[in-house]
């Protein structure tokens, strides 16, 4: 408990008198838009960082709990994509006036849906492409262009994204995604701060053997 308030994922300004971060999940009023508890956004609001989702192509974006996700971050949705397999690329079907049905969903070029882990922290200005799939903490960074899947625990920078290193050894990752903080009660979480916050690796992965073995 902080100031006598707990956290609440139902909270839309977690910080008093502040309006450009925001809990995601209560502001969500697309259906094919799913957020976790307490996955925030540097912004007044989220649903306009959603690009190209049309009802048609029934994509949906997935992201999960406790991500932080910077200002300007733009998630490119399946809408996005035109028909590649025939000679013009032009949509005409999606454009007043034009005589043309929409292409059978095999003649389109769709990704599935886009999907972020739980703890993923999302810099400024990243683009999250169609279909992508981003693991549990991982680190994109600023300005990075997602179009390819990411592992947990990864840190992944440029235009293309690509892996700049691990975050932890493959033993405390292993742990922490046996572990997995984030579906724990925040009661639970609330003690659970002094590890997750912990600079001594070494100490992070006795104290989650220990918890594990419970």
């Amino acid at each position: 408990m902080k100031n006598g308030k707990n956290p609440n994922p139902n909270t839309i300004h977690p910080i008093a008198g502040y309006d450009k971060e925001i809990y995601v999940k209560p502001t969500i009023k697309n259906p094919n838009i799913i957020v976790g508890d307490f996955t925030y956004i540097a912004d007044s609001e989220f649903e306009s960082h959603v690009t190209h989702h049309y009802e048609w192509n029934g994509d949906k974006l997935i992201i999960g709990k406790f991500c932080q996700i910077a200002a300007g971050v733009e998630f490119v949705m399946n809408g996005a994509n035109h028909q590649m397999n025939a000679v013009s690329t032009f949509p005409f079907y999606t454009l007043e006036g034009w005589d043309m049905k929409p292409p059978v969903p095999s003649d389109l070029p769709l990704k599935g849906d886009t999907i972020i882990g739980n703890d993923v922290w999302i810099g400024q200005n990243a683009v999250i492409l169609p279909g992508v799939h981003i693991g549990d903490g991982a680190i994109i960074g600023a300005n990075s262009i997602v179009g390819s899947d990411i592992q947990p625990y990864s840190i992944v920078v440029g235009n293309p994204a690509k892996i700049l290193r691990k975050r932890f050894d493959d033993e405390l990752i292993d742990l922490l995604l046996r572990f997995k903080w984030w579906d724990k009660s925040i009661d639970d979480i609330q003690e659970l701060i002094p590890i997750l916050t912990c600079s001594d690796l070494e100490k992070v992965k006795a104290e989650l053997i220990a918890c594990l073995s419970k």
